[in-house]
């Protein structure tokens, strides 16, 4: 009897030591150092279980299961995105999932020039896909509670680094960049525009447009008194990235008179005063730059002729000419250097 009792012992040892070995050890069967599990919003169990089993995600799924309905998770799913160490214990993992301890996604808002390219950004990084975040992004009522409509929208998006849960609709994402927004746009920065005829949205639209005609940072100021004057003396802005931007064509290193006559609302050469919505998303050196520009008699701006990124600027259209035609006149001779060159190499 004695030795019965031993062996039966024994072998409730060896058993209680399995199961502890199968709940607290090492129980994850990928080979990459880690595994992120989605969780869709309105997944059952089941089909958890079953994307648990199809990626073989963990060892024993049977052994999942059962420690899973120990802890009540079946009735307990919390949608997410759940970073999975290699080498997590069940008791780990399904602690994590139980308690909802997602893994956060980090979504880095650079310059955007269209909502479609903005929304295909933010679909890849969270639940709602590239479709419902243009959804919300294109329809007016979604965007009222943040004073803009489908045209302005832009202007609160400004490039920085936003962290989210995965399944954040698309109301919060907004609403996060909303409030990162109105912290940038403080008093004093709302003052420094209506200086300058300008609110936050016209700020925006008007650094859009100088964020695309330059890189050079020291002619950004000077670039947005020659708008500001501009529009002033009741002169259309005639900005070349508007009409990139009515074309949909961003490579463009050449505006034709043909292209001027393009039928936009964004045509700035056809239609006086700033466009109905921003053509990109300025960084905040930009915007700053605007509200900040110097008070100038320019009217005119052209590239120089040296390639460098800076511009020559000119307050009489004499001059102007005189700058516009040094630039084509280098630019004709580059672009006859490299088609001679791509015929010595055919």
């Amino acid at each position: 009897m004695k030795r019965f009792l031993l062996v039966a012992f024994i072998v409730f040892l060896l058993a209680l030591s399995f199961v502890a070995w199968r709940v607290l050890g090492p129980a994850t069967a990928f080979s990459n150092d880690s595994y992120n599990l989605y969780i869709r919003t309105g997944m059952t169990y089941e089909q958890l279980l079953d994307l648990i089993k199809q990626d073989t995600v963990v060892k024993s799924p049977t052994f999942f299961n059962l420690v899973a309905g120990r802890m009540n998770y079946p009735e307990n799913i919390k949608a997410g995105k759940y970073e999975i160490k290699k080498g997590a214990s069940l008791l780990e993992i399904l602690r994590a999932l139980h308690n909802g301890r997602q893994t956060p996604v980090h979504l880095v808002i650079v310059k955007f020039r269209t909502t479609d390219g903005l929304a295909g950004a933010i679909g890849r990084k969270v639940e709602c896909d590239s479709a419902g975040i243009a959804g919300f992004i294109h329809n007016n009522d979604s965007l009222r509670p943040f004073g803009v409509d489908t045209n302005t929208f832009m202007s609160i998006v400004m490039p920085n680094s936003y962290t989210y849960f995965w399944n954040t609709p698309a109301s919060a994402i907004f609403k996060k960049m909303y409030a990162n927004y109105k912290a940038w746009w403080t008093p004093a920065r709302v003052k420094e525009a209506q200086a300058k005829g300008l609110t936050p949205v016209t700020a925006t639209i008007l650094a859009s447009i100088v964020e695309e005609e330059t890189n050079a940072q020291s002619d950004k100021g000077k670039i947005a008194s020659v708008y500001l004057n501009r529009m002033a003396k009741g002169i259309k802005l005639g900005a070349d990235p508007t009409i990139k931007f009515a074309l949909r064509d961003f490579e463009m290193r050449r505006i034709y008179d043909k292209d001027l006559k393009v039928e936009s609302p964004y045509n700035t050469y056809l239609y006086e005063g700033l466009p109905p919505g921003p053509i990109c998303t300025p960084s905040e050196q930009t915007l700053q730059a605007v509200l900040q520009a110097p008070a100038t008699d320019y009217l005119y701006f052209a590239a120089r002729p040296d390639f460098s990124g800076y511009s020559n600027f000119a307050a009489t259209y004499k001059e102007h000419l005189a700058n516009a035609k040094a630039y084509r006149d280098a630019l004709d001779k580059q672009m006859a250097i490299r088609a001679a060159a791509d015929s010595l190499k055919k």
